[in-house]
């Protein structure tokens, strides 16, 4: 079986919406904790993750690259950005993704101009942007102290209630 663009970002978004889920009901802030001075906030790292979905799938499916992005910087903002950016990737056919092989992007990243083929853009520059960024998210919310882990990360994983990797 292979795992379209559409696949991969759907199941991860999901993940995002949850997290964030947790992280409103935690309170204290948490939609402005950063993990460094220089780094985004929790909400503008989840909105770079969604962000990095339609760069990614809309080149791959030769499709202009779309936004959902609001002006609220809320969660609620956030939560809009997100059911319609799902909505959008979900409508995508598969076999719009055929022949994505052939495909040349052209993209910036930060102030680099990039022109790379399709495999090349999605497998070592979209991909990797896109969960950088989540695990932003996971990590920002993690270190506010919202109740985390890895299943919520990749909704795979299972841990007994009061697990813990630290050495008793």
């Amino acid at each position: 079986m292979t795992v379209t663009p559409t696949r991969l970002f759907l199941h991860y978004l999901r993940r995002l919406e949850a997290i964030l889920k947790l992280a409103e009901a935690h309170g204290g802030g948490v939609a402005e904790h950063r993990l460094h001075p220089d780094m985004f906030p929790l909400l503008q790292q989840a909105r770079v993750a969604i962000g990095f979905t339609l760069r990614a799938t809309c080149p791959l499916a030769r499709r202009e690259i779309v936004s959902f992005r609001t002006e609220e910087d809320t969660f609620a903002g956030i939560y809009a950005e997100l059911e319609r950016t799902m909505a959008y990737l979900a409508a995508i056919p598969d076999a719009d993704f055929a022949g994505m092989d052939t495909v040349n992007v052209h993209t910036t990243a930060g102030f680099a101009e990039l022109a790379l083929p399709g495999p090349e853009y999605y497998q070592m520059y979209a991909v990797p942007n896109f969960f950088f960024h989540y695990a932003m998210v996971y990590a920002i919310a993690r270190q506010a102290g919202v109740p985390v882990g890895k299943s919520d990360f990749d909704g795979y994983h299972r841990y007994p209630s009061g697990f813990t990797f630290d050495a008793q």
